[in-house]
């Protein structure tokens, strides 16, 4: 009987902390550096969902580990929803697969919130290469492991994408890794690699001014920075796809009130044409959907990142 009492005293506490919120401000913890695609969005929407909530929305950058060490302030705040963060692919699906042990269980620490933004990659060839995606697969199947492709960063989502493509071309392109996709489009540009995996902003003006072919972009749809690359499954490689995405999560055992309301404000603050038309240009797609959608987005990438992490034998330290 005492039991019974101490819960429901915990879920009256629960549910009438969930119908005062907010009554102050509210932390929102970006685990990547300020000037990224993810802390624009976060900057662009934190002023609008402050005035949604009625309480400020205070945007703190707390980058390190590939984002992981923000991620997991988020994990081990209170569950109350004053503190929130922004959280991309890795640490949500395929880090776990990458890295021997994380500070925090993704499926187990967060509350999935909403989904943010998607983020297409450009596969991209010098003028020298195949013009298509179907020639490239020829070419790369006469010569396994001749063409080289570059991608930022060993265990990036552009990384994987590209092994993604290996394995459902049936292809062996030769992996080299650098440190973002600034210097694999330079190196695209200058004919010192033959393929990139690169995101949209680093490589588009050099697509729109012909000195870069884009032969296919990464999405299961067109972007709408460039609605005339086909996809790739248009493209020659059938059911691909391969994106990046970040979105905002709470601790786990943040009430579902607090949690659905943050999710309406969300996707109320990223339908602002401003707002949205800010997220285009830093090259990436804005997408919000629900609490239960965005936890199932994160276990089937998780299950399908780990097929490929483990296909390609991929590991970080």
């Amino acid at each position: 009987m005492r039991m019974l009492v101490m819960l429901a005293a915990v879920l009256v506490a629960a549910a009438g902390q969930a119908q005062d919120y907010p009554s102050k401000p509210i932390r929102y913890i970006v685990p990547f550096p300020p000037g990224g695609s993810s802390d624009l969005i976060a900057r662009s929407i934190a002023p609008k969902l402050g005035e949604r909530l009625g309480q400020p929305v205070v945007v703190e950058n707390k980058p390190g580990a590939g984002g992981m060490i923000g991620v997991d302030i988020v994990a081990k705040a209170p569950p109350d929803g004053y503190t929130i963060g922004l959280a991309a692919a890795g640490a949500l699906s395929s880090n776990i697969s990458l890295y021997p042990s994380m500070p925090f269980q993704p499926e187990k620490d967060l509350a999935p919130v909403s989904m943010l933004a998607l983020i297409p990659f450009f596969l991209v060839a010098h003028p020298s290469q195949p013009a298509t995606v179907r020639q490239l697969i020829e070419a790369a199947k006469a010569k396994p492991g001749a063409i080289a492709i570059g991608y930022g960063g060993n265990g990036s989502t552009m990384h994987l994408a590209g092994e993604l493509f290996n394995m459902m071309a049936g292809v062996q392109l030769q992996p080299i890794p650098y440190k973002g996709s600034g210097p694999v489009s330079a190196d695209v540009l200058a004919g010192q690699v033959p393929l990139g995996m690169v995101d949209v902003p680093s490589a588009i003006s050099h697509v729109r001014a012909g000195k870069m072919r884009a032969l296919a972009v990464t999405s299961k749809r067109r972007i709408s920075a460039a609605p005339e690359v086909p996809t790739l499954e248009e493209a020659g490689v059938p059911g691909y796809e391969a994106i990046g995405w970040f979105g905002t999560v709470a601790p786990a055992r943040t009430p579902p009130e607090i949690v659905n309301r943050l999710n309406r404000e969300i996707a109320a603050a990223l339908q602002v044409p401003e707002i949205r038309a800010r997220a285009i240009d830093a090259g990436t797609e804005p997408h919000t959907d629900t609490p239960q959608e965005f936890a199932a987005l994160i276990r089937e990438e998780t299950v399908k990142w780990a097929k490929v992490i483990k296909n390609a034998g991929i590991k970080l330290q």
